[in-house]
């Protein structure tokens, strides 16, 4: 059996503080397809808090996974709404809830301010497959909320989520820095920059 004789090259010792490399997301166009801008649960593993979640630990799971908006699930794992971080920040939701039911804020729950599913508006993959990025932003621009839910049909036909659209995200991809926008926090607002931008 064969020995290793030779001496490994010295490795490198690193600096104390190094940077790290953060994948830069692609430049898209308006005519890219808009499924280059889906957030794919079969590819991605949604962020979800139960119902019965505390406020607080909600707003501790959304920081942690940096992301703005989790899945509200029953004990079956199935969606039964969304929270997004403008409801997890103080929104006058929370305000309602402390005051109708006499609690303080860390008492409130999920349940008490997400969002049903009854109230959100989807987008099937099917119709997401058949627009470009600058269809897709015409389509949403009278649409009001942060994020758009995505569905799929499954074998027996039933609806399930198969991911979600973020309107920063389009703003990311096409190349807006939507961070210089402290407006621009909805589809509409998002498209009324892009709209203006060569669109």
């Amino acid at each position: 059996m064969p020995t290793l004789t030779a001496t490994p090259d010295r490795l490198d010792v690193l600096p104390a503080h190094t940077p790290i490399v953060k994948p830069m997301p692609p430049r898209l166009s308006p005519d890219s397809p808009a499924l280059t801008v889906l957030t794919d649960f079969q590819h991605v593993v949604p962020l979800s808090v139960p119902a019965d979640t505390s406020i607080v630990d909600a707003r501790k799971v959304m920081e942690h996974g940096g992301v703005r908006l989790l899945l509200v699930v029953d004990n079956d794992g199935d969606c039964v709404g969304v929270l997004n971080a403008r409801d997890v920040i103080g929104g006058r939701l929370i305000t309602q809830a402390m005051q109708r039911r006499g609690i303080d804020r860390e008492d409130v729950t999920v349940r008490m301010v997400h969002t049903p599913c009854a109230e959100l508006h989807a987008l099937s993959m099917e119709r997401l497959a058949a627009l470009s990025i600058g269809q897709l932003v015409r389509e949403l621009e009278a649409y009001g909320d942060q994020h758009l839910l995505v569905t799929e049909a499954d074998r027996l036909g039933q609806q399930r989520i198969r991911g979600v659209i973020s309107a920063a995200d389009i703003g990311r991809a096409l190349g807006t820095d939507v961070g210089t926008l402290p407006e621009a926090r909805s589809f509409s607002d998002i498209c009324r920059v892009v709209l203006g931008h060569e669109l």
